[in-house]
């Protein structure tokens, strides 16, 4: 099992690796300079070089890489292009935000989806499991910024119920933090419950099919007692690989949710990176998110070499 475990981390570094080269690569790729930017477009030719000149764009790419890479492993991303401080300072002042959002979605979701995906499998057929069925096949078919969207118009504008903003660093008591972060949460948790519910539903059912299972029951063993000490422990690879692959789509989601909510974490801090072609601070926040992906995935691998005994005696 260790060195299943080790060679998990190891294809992990080398992904990261390769990930890192194409974030450079793409970012590199972006239309527009960020000389020019800055400038404005009366810059005359020479202060638009003078300028990438002592900004370092002037470096041949592979050169700028390695600086880059350099940077990375020594906890030094580099200053940002147009705020002039460094890009670790505005990354730590919206990671925590980010995180708080990322944690309060998890705390709602993962509850929810193993409840129902767990009660689904052992009603399956049943009326219940119809409608749980309906249900997650129509939320996973809804993009997040439309239920985001349709939230500000229902919670914010008719009823008036919630801010429309979602104004994290104005919070001072526990009911402001619930409606700062009440429509956030709901919204990135509508599509992730739905699709964690289905693949733990199949991950259990494909367990109350098996053999063992079948000769628990003959023996006697309740629904409750089948599931819970039979199927689901056998069932744990598959739902924690779910979890994370459900949980690795909050990177993609959170970018929207951020920016229709404007809630100050480091989703938008991307986005605004973007639009004035910051490169440094685009390139740390996109391996912040490539590594979280793969720190989810590397972690859903070892888990279930951990739940297999076939994996750990192989």
């Amino acid at each position: 099992m260790l060195k299943l475990l080790l060679g998990r981390l190891a294809v992990g570094t080398v992904s990261l690796l390769f990930v890192s080269l194409a974030v450079f690569a793409i970012t590199a790729l972006l239309p527009g300079d960020v000389a020019e930017e800055l400038l404005g477009q009366a810059a005359t030719p020479e202060a638009v070089a003078g300028l990438r000149t002592s900004l370092g764009l002037d470096l041949p790419a592979p050169l700028r890489y390695l600086h880059w890479l350099a940077g990375l492993l020594t906890g030094d991303p580099g200053i940002s292009l147009v705020n002039k401080v460094p890009v670790a300072q505005l990354i730590g002042s919206r990671l925590p935000n980010s995180l708080m959002l990322a944690a309060a979605t998890t705390i709602v979701a993962v509850p929810l989806a193993l409840g129902f995906g767990i009660t689904a499998a052992m009603w399956r057929g049943s009326l219940y499991d119809r409608i749980v069925s309906m249900l997650t096949l129509s939320l996973v078919s809804v993009p997040e910024f439309l239920v985001a969207t349709a939230a500000v118009l229902v919670f914010a504008v008719h009823l008036r119920w919630l801010s429309a903003l979602s104004l994290v660093t104005e919070v001072t008591s526990f009911g402001q933090l619930l409606r700062a972060f009440v429509m956030p949460v709901l919204s990135l948790s509508f599509v992730i419950t739905a699709q964690m519910v289905r693949m733990t539903r199949a991950a259990v059912i494909d367990q109350l099919r098996a053999p063992y299972v079948e000769m628990a029951v003959l023996k006697g063993a309740g629904p409750i007692r089948v599931v819970l000490q039979h199927a689901l422990p056998n069932a744990v690879g598959p739902i924690v690989n779910a979890i994370a692959l459900s949980l690795s789509y909050l990177l993609g989601g959170v970018i929207i949710i951020e920016i229709i909510f404007n809630y100050p974490g480091i989703a938008k801090l991307f986005v605004d990176g973007v639009a004035t072609r910051d490169m440094p601070l685009v390139q740390a926040c996109a391996m912040i998110f490539c590594a979280a992906y793969l720190i989810l995935v590397t972690a859903a691998d070892m888990i279930a070499i951990a739940a297999n005994p076939r994996l750990r005696h192989r």
